[in-house]
């Protein structure tokens, strides 16, 4: 966990809870996975997660509860914005309902911060959801020895809390593509929830989010970055950035990732002069698919359905020329 993050929607990340399994095309590239195989391999909250394949570390579908990072939140004063469970997912199959329930009791103790959970099991999240008033007595007794002693007062603060939907948890769930999409946005507008919100990174296809999915809340979107990221079509993101404009829902442009539209593409992005970065691959748009990469000398002469690779460093986050960095309205 961190107090503090590089990622460009959220102030701090909180780990109670580590380890997943792969199942869509957005977990190919996990960055959680990669380094729980890697640089965290013998750490404690991540040993074991994963196996070696020729693709790499994956994950095993092993999860484990870090009970020691369990009051973390409460234990930061300052309010924050905090991506929850963000090396696995809260609602993953192998994680135990005392285990949610553990991090729930928690989340209602700390109403000063606002918590981010992201998921790609709807299904789960939305039983759990609609069943958590049938455990609060239990939740609120867990929060009550967290927050320091089983006190009447912490006790009555959490079964108060969850008597309802948090108002400063927001649920959302991840949507890579269309068939994400179509499978996940409608089970998460049947969780009750105070904010709904969708991640779409890595983006891997376009998205209709115009009809039959309701209102949500906020939309966060980008491609993909790190070793083998897949290029995502600058009309994807354009297209998602006019869908949340006409219906007036928050946008966040978070990364282009690896792949940058070609010079030209995106009005204020140019590629810096150096030869290194000048002599980078490049794919074109072909039908409904990316071409395999391709060396040019030199970037002149290519259109603007071609992409080049230059990093996440040098792509920037900016979509013809501008920052989008919507929130939705934070409530506690």
């Amino acid at each position: 966990m961190a107090d503090g993050t590089k990622i460009e929607w959220t102030d701090a990340t909180w780990n109670p809870i580590t380890g997943c399994a792969v199942v869509s095309p957005g977990c190919t590239n996990c960055y959680a996975m990669k380094l729980a195989g890697t640089r965290l391999k013998n750490h404690p909250s991540r040993k074991g997660l994963t196996k070696d394949t020729k693709a790499g570390p994956v994950w095993n579908g092993e999860v484990r509860l870090n009970r020691q990072w369990l009051d973390q939140p409460l234990r930061w004063t300052k309010p924050r914005m905090i991506f929850v469970c963000a090396h696995g997912d809260l609602f993953a199959e192998g994680v135990d309902q005392v285990w949610i329930d553990h991090v729930f009791a928690v989340m209602a103790l700390a109403p000063q911060h606002t918590f981010q959970v992201l998921t790609k099991r709807p299904e789960r999240m939305r039983e759990y959801m609609l069943g958590m008033s049938s455990r609060r007595g239990f939740i609120a007794g867990y929060g009550a020895l967290v927050r320091g002693g089983n006190l009447p007062d912490h006790y009555e603060a959490a079964y108060e809390a969850i008597a309802k939907p948090l108002p400063n948890v927001w649920l959302g769930v991840s949507v890579e593509d269309q068939r994400r999409a179509d499978e996940r946005i409608p089970v998460l507008l049947e969780t009750p929830a105070a904010i709904r919100w969708i991640s779409a990174e890595p983006m891997l296809g376009p998205l209709d989010l115009t009809s039959g999915y309701g209102q949500l809340d906020w939309v966060v979107a980008g491609g993909e970055s790190g070793r083998g990221a897949r290029p995502m079509h600058p009309e994807w993101a354009r297209q998602l950035r006019d869908q949340c404009a006409v219906a007036g829902v928050p946008f966040l442009f978070k990364q282009w990732g690896e792949w940058v539209p070609q010079v030209g593409a995106v009005d204020g992005w140019t590629i810096p002069d150096d030869p290194e970065i000048s002599r980078i691959d490049h794919r074109d748009w072909e039908d409904d698919h990316w071409g395999e990469p391709y060396r040019p000398m030199w970037c002149d002469d290519l259109d603007d359905d071609t992409v080049s690779r230059v990093g996440k460093r040098y792509a920037g986050r900016l979509l013809d020329g501008v920052e989008h960095n919507g929130f939705p309205e934070v409530r506690r």
